[in-house]
């Protein structure tokens, strides 16, 4: 017999094996029809598997996410198959399961290809293969068998990923006529896969190597009804209104060049101003919690990227070494702050009680992501990170990682992102070799982060393997206002870098001592945060932040002046202020200012003129009335302190 514990903490005994199918099955008929996966031992499984020893154990349905990753890696595997059936010859790279569907790299036999109008027809065979309800079936078998069924097949793809395999590692998963080297997990059969969309094909070299070929990627997204697929398109359909590439362009906030290079955006003036804004938000909320700001350089020696580990974990991943015109001498721009914030707290002799010390920078750092993975402002190759460090005693740490959830929960709340999970994510205690530090610090980092969020009462999932290299975290996980999860804002506890680096302060004692690192970026990085705030406000910022506040509208050229007139008073006032004197009818220009998403359009003609008054329209809204100038002003000014007071 062996002990089975669920989630509640209760035991149940079963003959080995016993699969995770029949222990849904005994709990209830209901729930067995419902569950798609099992972890055990927070190992995610096949239901079929079987389980041979006691275990903690985990079911997860359609509603948890490890039931959606089984569903669609199956989803995968189900494209793979009638990409096959209709592409015969065609050879395959990876398919994951991804946040929302999965994706298959494929090379098709030489002179096909799969456009946007084949996608249908690939859907229709995937709903005729999922309705024959072929059992998925897992299969272990041996890194020379495995070897040798793949190059029979001359998929050099397989192939190459199965050498760099251990032998007893290996698994197939079949259904129907098609095999398929993975290590699952898996659905049970092909039955549960009811409703089929296919969204985009893009091309991926192999391995996300330039050097290699070209594959062809097709994503794609499955569901267990019908209509949860019609809820998600129309979700996905405002989601392509709300495209921070589109908005951005509509509102003129950045651009990319290729003269200047992929990944490298510019800012333009209403782009800056934004950024403006919430930068001297975040600065004035630091202030109050004790941040000192500094300033670094954008580049560094190699030496203290080599000192910080930063150059063996990203060196693949950032641009070549800057080398001088004196022989052996290398820089790095910096793909990381947190060297320089160090070197600047070795700068002198710190003693206990000048800790802790809080030291923020809104600093550039650069990394060389393939061009195939840029997208818009969420993925880049030089991005400002809201960085900051603090350093402090072990006796501090706790209050300190509290004050920083602190500083998340007033950003949230001024930007209403209301719906978010915060994840505690722990090293992976089977291969801790990807980590560096001690067990003993990791094990103390750990156990004040899980403290610190169940004292601040928030609602965590936690993920093991998903630290940093340096330590372990906790970061911010928000829904949008479509229902799309993001990872803003990170929380980091680092024993290690004080470590490398020898910092030090004279304790109480009069001793030599560590001080504790904790790194803190509340936005993540001002462009990517840029990206998800106008995807989630469709560009509709809250008026303390908007970077242009109000237009004036003279409905014809003899009132320009007019309109300057009310421009220069309500920036005197600090009004961001602009006029739209083009030589359009003002029907035209209302459409277009509003396509720009200022909150404020005053209209200006004789009789405003006449009256030192201005006609006011709100965005989405509609008219509102006239009124004189300067109570326009207070308007203005009493809603932007009325919404940073909700804040504070």
């Amino acid at each position: 017999m062996i002990h089975i514990t669920l989630p509640d903490g209760s035991v149940k005994q079963y003959e080995s094996p016993v699969t995770g199918y029949e222990i849904a099955k005994d709990i209830s008929p209901r729930l067995a029809k419902e569950v798609l996966s099992v972890s055990v031992n927070d190992e995610l499984w096949d239901l079929q598997r079987q389980i041979t020893a006691d275990a903690n154990i985990k079911l997860h349905k359609w509603d948890d996410k490890e039931g959606q990753h089984a569903f669609w890696h199956s989803s995968a595997h189900l494209m793979a198959e009638a990409i096959e059936a209709l592409y015969p010859g065609t050879k395959f790279g990876i398919g994951p399961a991804i946040d929302s569907g999965f994706y298959y790299d494929v090379d098709l036999p030489q002179g096909q290809v799969i456009a946007e109008k084949d996608l249908p027809l690939i859907e229709k065979k995937m709903l005729e293969l999922a309705r024959q309800k072929n059992d998925i079936v897992r299969s272990d078998i041996s890194k020379d068998e495995a070897i040798a069924m793949f190059e029979k097949k001359g998929d050099e793809y397989k192939v190459e990923l199965i050498s760099e395999l251990e032998d007893g590692t290996i698994s197939l998963y079949s259904q129907g006529n098609f095999t398929d080297l993975c290590r699952g997990p898996h659905l049970p059969n092909t039955e549960l896969i009811k409703a089929i969309k296919l969204t985009s094909i893009a091309g991926a070299y192999w391995r996300g190597n330039e050097k290699n070929k070209m594959l062809t990627r097709v994503y794609g997204i499955t569901f267990p009804k019908a209509k949860l697929l019609d809820e998600y398109l129309v979700l996905m359909e405002e989601a392509k209104k709300r495209d921070h590439r589109k908005i951005g362009k509509e509102m003129d906030l950045f651009t990319f060049s290729q003269d200047v290079g992929m990944g490298l955006p510019l800012w333009m003036p209403k782009g800056a101003q934004l950024r403006e804004q919430l930068e001297t938000f975040l600065k004035k909320v630091q202030k109050q919690f004790g941040y000192e700001q500094v300033l670094t350089p954008h580049i560094g020696d190699v030496k203290l990227y080599k000192t910080s580990g930063h150059y063996d974990k990203y060196g693949k991943d950032s641009f070549q070494p800057i080398h001088t015109p004196q022989e052996g001498e290398e820089y790095l721009l910096k793909p990381m702050n947190c060297p320089h914030h160090c070197e600047i707290y070795k700068a002198r002799p710190r003693s206990y009680k000048d800790l802790p010390i809080r030291y923020a920078e809104f600093g550039t750092v650069y990394r060389y992501e393939q061009s195939g993975e840029l997208h818009g402002l969420t993925r880049v190759r030089g991005f400002t990170q809201d960085d900051a460090h603090i350093f402090c005693t072990p006796d501090q740490l706790k209050d300190e990682f509290k004050k920083v959830i602190d500083i998340i929960f007033i950003i949230f709340k001024a930007l209403e992102f209301n719906d978010y999970t915060a994840q505690i994510s722990l090293r992976d205690p089977k291969n801790t070799e990807k980590y560096i530090g001690s067990d003993e610090n990791w094990e103390k980092a750990e156990r004040a982060i899980v403290e610190a969020a169940a004292e601040k009462g928030l609602r965590t999932v936690t993920e093991t393997g998903e630290a940093a290299f340096y330590g372990p975290k906790l970061d911010f996980m928000i829904k949008d206002a479509v229902g799309r999860s993001w990872q803003l804002g990170t929380i980091q506890v680092d024993y290690n870098l004080p470590e490398r680096f020898e910092l030090e302060y004279t304790g109480a004692d009069n001793q030599k001592h560590r001080p504790i690192m904790i790194h803190r970026a509340p936005f993540g990085s001002m462009e990517r945060f840029v990206a998800v705030l106008i995807e989630h406000t469709a560009g509709k910022f809250p008026l303390w932040l908007t970077p242009e506040q109000v237009v004036v509208l003279p409905i014809s050229e003899k009132f320009n002046d007019y309109a300057r007139k009310v421009s220069n008073i309500l920036n005197i006032s600090d009004i961001r202020t602009v006029v739209d004197d083009r030589n359009e009818k003002i029907g035209r220009k209302i459409r277009d200012n509003e396509l720009k998403r200022i909150p404020y359009l005053l209209i200006v003609g004789e009789k405003e003129e006449a009256d030192q008054s201005v006609s006011i329209r709100r965005q989405g809204q509609g008219d509102k009335g006239s009124m004189s100038i300067d109570d326009f002003a207070r308007l203005i000014k009493n809603e932007v302190e009325e919404q940073l007071a909700s804040i504070y």
